[in-house]
C-alpha cells in the first residue's frame, strides 16, 4: 500500500508485516493499518483499569500507544492522515486577552451518550471568570469543526471512549447523556518566542471531566503536562511527546496546567497540536 505515513508524512510504501502495516521510510509501525481495524477485546478491560484510575487518582496518563487500539478501532489510514490535516486549518483565537496571537483554533458541541453520538448546533463557548481568570465571563464564538472531522472516526471513537469512562468513574454507573465540547487547539512557538498551551495557567474547566489528546507536535520543547491538588501543589507531571498520548482528568479534583513551549531549533518555529474534550451533564 503506497501513501504518505502519519507518522513522519513522507511519501512511503507501508508494508503488512506480522499483523500491522510499517513503513519503510521511518519504519514505524502501527495496528491502526490493520485491515480488521476493530477493537481487541482487551479494550473492555482497558476501560475498566482507566475509569479505576481515574476514581482514585484523579487522573489517568496513557501513551499513544495504549490509546492506539481504543481510538483508531474501525478507522483506515486516511482517516487517521485527514483528522491530523484539519489542524492546518483552524481559525485564529481572536479573544486572547493577554494579546496574544499564537493560538489557533475550532470548537465543536456534542450530545453523547451511550450508542448516541449527535452533534449540536453551533454555539459558543463559555466559561466564568471563576474557572478561566484570562478569558472567562465572555461567549466566544469560534470557527466550528468541520464536518468531516467531526464524523471522523478517530474523534467518534475517542468520544465513546471518553464516554464509557466517565460513565463507570461513579458508583452507580451513569446512563445520563454529556454535553461534550469538542476543542482543536494549534500553539504556535514562533522563532525566539514562547508559545502558552494554557496561558490561564494551573486552572480547572469548569466541567466535570476533561481529556486531552496530543495530536502532533513539531520543534518543541517542555509543554510538560502538571497535575496540581487541591492546595495547589504539583503532584504530578508528564509530557505528551507521541500522537495519541493521552490524559483524562475528574476536573472536580484537580487542576492542570501546561508549561510554555519554545522551538527546540532556535533558528525554526515550532508548534503543539491538541485535542481537549470536555464532559457534563446535559442536563446542566
Amino acid at each position: 500500500m503506497t501513501d504518505r505515513c502519519p507518522w513522519c508524512g513522507q511519501p512511503a510504501r507501508m508494508e503488512f508485516i506480522d499483523g500491522h502495516y510499517e513503513c519503510n521510510t521511518c519504519r514505524r509501525s502501527s495496528q491502526f493499518f490493520a485491515p480488521q481495524a476493530s477493537a481487541p477485546s482487551a479494550s473492555a478491560s482497558e476501560l475498566i483499569d482507566l475509569a479505576r484510575e481515574v476514581r482514585e487518582a484523579g487522573f489517568s496518563f496513557r501513551t499513544g500507544k495504549n490509546m492506539e487500539p481504543l481510538a483508531c478501532a474501525s478507522a483506515v489510514p486516511a482517516d487517521w492522515k485527514s483528522f491530523v490535516s484539519s489542524w492546518k486549518n483552524l481559525g485564529l483565537d481572536l479573544y486572547m486577552a493577554d494579546g496574544g496571537r499564537y493560538r489557533r483554533r475550532r470548537f465543536a458541541a456534542f450530545h453523547v451518550a451511550q450508542d448516541d453520538i449527535k452533534r449540536k448546533p453551533h454555539q459558543p463557548h463559555y466559561q466564568s471568570r471563576d474557572y478561566n481568570s484570562l478569558n472567562g465571563d465572555i461567549e466566544r464564538w469560534f470557527e466550528p469543526v468541520l464536518p468531516e472531522i467531526a464524523t471522523n472516526p478517530i474523534l467518534l471513537n475517542l468520544l465513546s471512549t471518553c464516554q464509557h469512562v466517565f460513565d463507570q468513574v461513579g458508583y452507580p454507573v451513569r446512563g445520563a447523556p454529556w454535553h461534550v465540547e469538542v476543542h482543536q487547539f494549534h500553539i504556535e512557538a514562533l522563532k525566539g518566542t514562547t508559545g502558552l498551551p494554557t496561558p490561564e495557567g494551573m486552572h480547572r474547566d469548569g466541567v466535570d471531566w476533561v481529556c486531552v489528546v496530543l495530536v502532533n507536535r513539531e520543534n518543541v520543547g517542555s509543554g510538560t503536562t502538571e497535575i496540581y491538588d487541591s492546595i495547589r501543589n504539583v503532584t504530578s507531571g508528564f509530557t505528551l511527546t507521541e500522537p495519541l498520548d493521552t490524559v483524562l482528568l475528574d476536573d472536580s479534583r484537580v487542576r492542570h496546567g501546561v508549561t510554555p513551549i519554545a522551538p527546540l531549533d532556535s533558528a525554526g518555529n515550532g508548534h503543539r497540536d491538541v485535542l481537549v474534550l470536555t464532559f457534563r451533564s446535559d442536563e446542566k
